[in-house]
């Protein structure tokens, strides 16, 4: 099983926010959870935690929200992680099936190790964390 304490939930849907809630807890997972609404506050958020070495374990980013969408926050990560000492592992989610957001999702291909489509499933969360 693989072990995540610290997970950051990127997306500005209040309903998915209420969905990973759920499934956290059907799932019978004990993490601490930061939710964002925007790539913005979460870069800035994960900026503060570089410093500290406290970044979290695991990133659900959704790529359309405003302010900063989740290709932002991807080329602004790609940066911060050359400072980290631990590894993040960050999975898009996304209700794109566009096939041009999955192209370019393979550009970040060091960054992000898989993509889901929205909603999550208690099957992804299984795959993601076991």
């Amino acid at each position: 099983m693989k072990k995540f304490n610290t997970i950051f939930v990127v997306d500005d849907d209040l309903v998915y926010h209420f969905i990973i809630k759920k499934l956290f807890s059907k799932c019978n997972l004990d993490v601490k959870t930061s939710y964002f609404f925007n790539g913005l506050e979460a870069i800035d958020d994960l900026k503060n935690k570089v410093e500290t070495d406290n970044v979290p374990d695991l990133i659900l980013l959704d790529i359309n929200m405003p302010v900063y969408d989740g290709w932002q926050f991807l080329e602004e990560f790609r940066k911060l992680k050359q400072n980290l000492t631990k590894e993040i592992t960050v999975y898009l989610v996304s209700s794109s099936n566009d096939i041009s957001d999955l192209n370019k999702s393979k550009l970040y291909q060091d960054e992000v190790k898989e993509y889901y489509y929205k909603p999550m499933t208690q099957e992804d969360f299984d795959t993601i964390f076991r």
